[in-house]
């Protein structure tokens, strides 16, 4: 079967050329000068209403972190260039991350799911491993877990994005010089998952209390021994991963996904904090790779914006676009004034349909004002077009809405009136008893497929309308949630998955390789400038 051989097996069969009609573009883009070192950065989930809310908290919150420094994705795009990309899929509206990064890194179109390969569902090359094969230096940094879609895309060939064991493996096969994230599940023996077990306790022994251990694996291979026997370094916390001076470094910091943008914000000041940000192993990866004198790849992904999109948490994606703009500035004083280095920040697509918005509650008092035109009557609008202090709000959200309504499902008291006193607590705003009772109420499973991951429960949240795009199962009392608060915070959201909006392209480098990069691409076309940049025709 496809997904069981390592990725270097799956290349005696592969065809390497496009067999599809990459999407129009109206001209072919002008080709990038070359370049000895490429950055990819990808914040998924990021569309342009992402940016925005950045920008406007950075902005005009009255009690803005930003007040004493500028925000790095605004200084890429002073010093840069900015341009749009499409990202739809081969034979679909809409794309997911697997599909759209694998776009990105074989330069060809691809299928919903898809993991490194194209529309036929042939393995290709990555950018990455062509890097590696050119003698160059390579690396993958992500928040979510290593073998979530978009790292795995550039170093894996696998049929459906969910065989992450599989990935771990061609993962290894390919063999990036830096792997950081998180995922430790997928890396170590089945039989890790069970307490007492021989598995468990040795890598209990080997973590120590950084991390949680337990196992997805459903054999006994022991991918951090083999990377070991590799000559890989394998590093689990903070501390750990700073004293790497070189060479191969696997680093695995959470048994899935790490810190979200909440709690990273918490932590950033605490000295005992054993995970790293996003940031540090940015910094840490730049460090190692830059030591290449042919000159690296690296790809670092902020992956929990996307999270923050999936359950419609404007007060979460706030804080995951603030960690992912602390890599970027990173990267930012890393490559400026460098003529042998290309930045892109780009998105594989954008997550939630999110909107700031005007709406017909909590209407304006009247108040004067000191112009001509009102010196004999009041100025009052139409409209709540919101208040700028609701920013600073949403920056002072305590706990992902998620959290809170599994929180309180876990609880002795699961009472609406509980729930609503544990929002007023975790958000500073007010959900009301009849609000909380719409949050926990539940309906028969309109789209009941029996072993589909998520749509096999007989019983899901109750979404009065547009349910089909709200499937993530218990994970939708979030959103609905969302809902209830929306009219407190000026947020609107379409939907729980993705939409088709384009996304940014934001390039920093030579002007020669950042030329190409106006305008606007798909993402085929944007993975192919990147890999000729960097490698040449």
């Amino acid at each position: 079967m496809l997904f069981i051989p390592l990725a270097a097996a799956l290349w005696s069969c592969a065809t390497l050329e496009p067999t599809r009609t990459d999407p129009p573009h109206a001209a072919a883009p002008e080709a990038p000068g070359r370049v000895r070192n490429v950055i990819l950065m990808i914040g998924d989930g990021m569309g342009p209403q992402q940016l925005g809310l950045l920008f406007e908290y950075a902005h005009r919150a009255p009690a803005s972190i930003y007040k004493d420094r500028p925000v790095a994705l605004e200084q890429v795009m002073d010093d840069g260039r900015v341009g749009l990309s499409r990202h739809g899929p081969a034979q679909h509206l809409v794309v997911d991350s697997a599909c759209s990064a694998t776009q990105l890194a074989i330069g060809q179109e691809a299928l919903p799911e898809m993991i490194g390969l194209n529309a036929d569902g042939d393995p290709v090359e990555t950018i990455l491993e062509k890097a590696k094969r050119a003698g160059k230096a390579t690396g993958l940094v992500s928040d979510t877990r290593l073998t979530h879609a978009t790292p795995a895309a550039f170093a894996a060939h696998q049929p459906y994005r969910n065989l992450e064991n599989a990935i771990a493996v061609d993962m290894l096969a390919t063999a990036p010089d830096v792997m950081l994230s998180g995922g430790l599940r997928h890396w170590v023996p089945g039989s890790a998952a069970r307490e007492g077990s021989p598995a468990h306790e040795k890598l209990s022994a080997l973590v120590g209390d950084a991390l949680r251990v337990t196992s997805r694996r459903e054999d006994e291979r022991d991918l951090l021994a083999e990377a070991r026997a590799a000559g890989y370094e394998v590093v689990f916390e903070r501390s750990a991963l700073a004293q790497v001076e070189g060479g191969r470094v696997l680093g695995l910091f959470a048994h899935s996904g790490m810190m979200d943008g909440l709690r990273n914000t918490r932590a950033k000041a605490d000295p005992e904090r054993t995970e790293p940000s996003l940031a540090e192993m940015t910094d840490q990866a730049l460090d190692i790779l830059s030591r290449d004198e042919d000159g690296f790849f690296l790809m670092v992904e902020g992956g929990q914006i996307d999270w923050a999109g999936h359950n419609n948490d404007v007060g979460l994606l706030l804080h995951e676009m603030i960690k992912f703009d602390d890599a970027v500035r990173v990267v930012h004083a890393w490559a400026r004034g460098r003529e042998d280095t290309l930045v892109i920040i780009t998105a594989d697509h954008e997550t939630g349909g999110l909107g700031l918005s005007y709406s017909g509650a909590s209407l304006p008092e009247p108040r004067p004002l000191p112009g001509a035109a009102f010196k004999e009557r009041p100025y009052k609008a139409n409209y709540n077009y919101g208040a700028l202090s609701t920013l600073d709000r949403l920056y002072n959200q305590q706990k992902p809405l998620q959290k809170i309504v599994e929180e309180h499902g876990a609880s002795d008291d699961r009472s609406p009136e509980a729930l609503a006193r544990r929002v007023r607590e975790y958000t500073g705003f007010s959900l009301s008893v009849d609000g909380a009772r719409a949050v926990l109420a539940s309906e028969p499973n309109p789209y009941l497929t029996p072993g589909h991951p998520y749509l096999h429960a007989e019983t899901v949240p109750r979404v009065d309308d547009l349910e089909a795009f709200f499937i993530f199962a218990e994970e939708v009392r979030g959103n609905l949630l969302a809902r209830q608060l929306a009219a407190q915070q000026n947020v609107v959201w379409s939907t729980a998955t993705h939409t088709h909006t384009p996304v940014a392209v934001i390039t920093l480098g030579p002007p020669a390789a950042t030329r190409p990069f106006g305008g606007l691409l798909h993402h085929t076309e944007l993975g192919r400038l990147m890999e000729r940049a960097l490698l040449g025709p």
